[in-house]
């Protein structure tokens, strides 16, 4: 069931993402801002602009509804969508068939969106006889959504009304209930976050509870929806979270900054000064919350109670306001207007803020929290790492490889700043190694749910391990593949090539590894090797052996000798990015090959452009240890030799 819950969560966070900008268009177009303009024109596109907003908050219940069940579908398909659509017109005809008084709201989207998801999942491949496949595969889900929604939509307009009496008591109570309602939601809020579940008790406050009928006649519910139309009793449910991420929240950051070691201020000074504006000018406050929320439970708590006494307190002394996206500086500016008393914000914040440095300096002294810049040396990561996880594709490949590699992951989700992965046996899940890719925390669900904490950028991680593992996560052309330390020993003794032996594999001038124009090759953490500024784009076999690996967009090969040396060719810098444009590979993995033997062809001309640098990298991955010098330099044609010694 929690999982459930978390993927309701998890899904809800693609059609939420439509607020801010819904909430941008009604503000800016309502009467006391552009609509007050004595201007026809202005006031012809402040209409427009309500309008444009007012349809999205309005119609919420379908927009959920199609957001949830692509976040349903295994592939994230537009079936889904189609078919969430439908499940909640249905739905709505069936309720007002029966009884027009019915109405589900949001609700009645997450029903519609999660049965569409659902079904999507279990027949967008069922296949029937030939006579009747035109209507097989995805073209059925549509149909069996409309089949089962006319069905469930007749049971719940059987059962909805109680139902519906039971939340509206509980919604009545926590609004009737004035500070006392206000801050146990806070505080829920933030105790939910560890679990994903904030995303649900979060709908159903803001865009469900209370009613109110704007100046066109028409109803609007939610706090958020209604705070935005102009009802003098919405906004106690969000005023409350602006001294807590606009102040709190960046205080605490300053306290951990001043607990760091002093020799490591320096490095972590930059990300907390990040996380601390973002916080400050959105709202977004989860970076800042996951530096903690894993190492401290009481320190966690402590947050999660001040951020109700926030919501009380604002209560209490009349401060009202709200936001469209979340409580930061630009949606506090925005609702300037609408707001109760907002210049009560700044000793309201101020004071929060003062709280939180204190606690937070106090604690993480007291009880020697490993917050970021405290943490032991064994614990903190590589440069290589740090480098590394700079690289998109890299990061991605190593956190697979970290949740216990392909055959371990069973699904990748994730919602606004965590992985959310299903695995096979979360003991297989390697917390250290996640933390050296970048990841700010992980928590482990149960035994086969496990959260990585990413940050607002783990859509892109996301999106790029789900397409490693449609490829069964291949090793990167920049990095080497990790073996058993017996093994690596064993080869590097072995390993060997004489200078004779080795040709340089394109024609270019000769530059020593440190000059490669990109650290994560110059500083020789992928293994020792030289650099290539090519004049020619064709490239070479540089010693007897095979191919051991090419990389999907053919800018990279790897290659091992008969005599078990690996290296790889990287040609150009950030070329991955070309996505094989400008490449033309001539062999293929697993192929032999002798010395001179093309190995593949790159457009310079086009490429060069493109990218960086055309400086290639030649890397001798399994000599980590070895030194490898040049014996030349300067200008040397493809097919020399003797430009290089491996000390032995």
């Amino acid at each position: 069931m929690l999982a459930f819950l978390q993927k309701i969560g998890r899904s809800l966070m693609f059609p939420i993402a439509t607020l801010p900008a819904a909430a941008l268009l009604l503000r800016l177009g309502s009467d006391d801002m552009l609509g007050a303009v004595p201007n026809n024109v202005v006031h012809y596109i402040a209409s427009i602009m309500a309008a444009s907003g007012d349809a999205i908050l309005g119609n919420l219940p379908i927009i959920f509804a199609i957001g949830i069940a692509i976040g349903f579908a295994h592939d994230n398909s537009g079936g889904a969508a189609l078919a969430g659509a439908i499940a909640h017109l249905i739905l709505v005809a069936v309720l007002g068939a029966v009884n027009k008084d019915l109405n589900m709201g949001v609700f009645g989207g997450i029903i519609a969106g999660v049965t569409a998801g659902l079904l999507y999942n279990k027949f967008y491949n069922v296949k029937f006889p030939e006579w009747l496949s035109f209507f097989g595969g995805r073209r059925f889900v549509p149909i069996i959504t409309s089949i089962t929604m006319a069905v469930l939509a007749s049971i719940l307009a059987l059962v909805w009304g109680p139902i519906q009496g039971g939340i509206d008591a509980v919604g009545n109570w926590f609004i009737g209930a004035g500070s006392l309602g206000v801050g146990m939601y806070g505080f829920f809020n933030r105790l939910l976050i560890p679990v994903g579940l904030h995303h649900v008790i979060n709908t159903i406050i803001w865009f469900d509870f209370g009613e109110f009928t704007n100046a066109a006649g028409e109803l609007v519910k939610g706090d958020i929806h209604r705070f935005l139309a102009g009802d003098p009793t919405a906004g106690h449910f969000q005023a409350g979270f602006f001294p807590i991420m606009m102040f709190g929240l960046p205080a605490a950051c300053l306290a951990m900054y001043f607990a760091a070691k002093k020799e490591k201020r320096a490095v972590v000074g930059g990300m907390f000064v990040s996380i601390a504006l973002t916080a400050f000018l959105t709202g977004v406050t989860e970076p800042i919350e996951f530096t903690f929320m894993f190492l401290s439970p009481v320190l966690y708590g402590i947050h999660a109670v001040l951020t109700g006494i926030s919501l009380a307190i604002s209560y209490m002394i009349g401060f009202r306001d709200g936001f469209g996206f979340s409580a930061g500086l630009i949606d506090y500016l925005l609702n300037f207007g609408l707001a109760d008393r907002p210049l009560l914000l700044i000793p309201l914040g101020l004071g929060f803020g003062a709280i939180y440095f204190v606690i937070f300096y106090f604690l993480i002294k007291k009880l020697d929290l490993k917050t970021p810049g405290r943490e032991d040396e064994e614990e903190d990561g590589t440069e290589a790492d740090s480098a590394l996880s700079n690289d998109l594709d890299v990061r991605a490949y190593k956190t697979i490889e970290a949740l216990g590699g392909p055959t371990n992951i069973k699904q990748v989700d994730y919602c606004t700043t965590r992985l959310r992965m299903t695995v096979g046996n979360v003991d297989q899940v390697d917390e250290k190694m996640l933390k050296q890719t970048g990841a700010r925390g992980v928590m482990r669900i149960n035994k086969t749910n496990v959260q990585v904490i990413i940050g607002t950028s783990v859509e892109f991680l996301a999106e790029a391990m789900k397409d490693r593992l449609k490829k069964g996560n291949p090793t990167p052309a920049h990095i080497s593949v990790q073996q058993d330390p017996s093994v690596i020993k064993e080869t590097v003794a072995q390993a060997t090539i004489s200078s004779d032996d080795f040709e340089m594999p394109m024609t270019g001038d000769l530059i020593p590894l440190a000059e490669v124009p990109d650290e994560a090759f110059s500083s020789g953490i992928m293994g020792p090797g030289f650099g290539i500024h090519p004049t020619d784009g064709t490239v070479y076999a540089p010693f007897d052996g095979r191919v051991v690996m090419i990389f999907p967009t053919k800018h990279a090969i790897g290659l091992k000798s008969d005599t078990g040396v690996e290296i790889l060719i990287h040609v150009g810098l950030d070329t991955v990015k070309l996505n094989g444009e400008g490449f033309e590979m001539i062999v293929s993995e697993g192929q032999l090959i002798q010395r001179g033997d093309p190995l593949l062809k790159a457009n310079l001309k086009n490429i060069k452009d493109k990218v960086p640098s055309i400086v290639t990298p030649i890397v001798f991955t399994n000599l980590i240890g070895r030194g490898v010098t040049l014996e030349k330099s300067g200008f040397q044609r493809a097919g020399s030799n003797n430009i290089i010694s491996i000390k032995k």
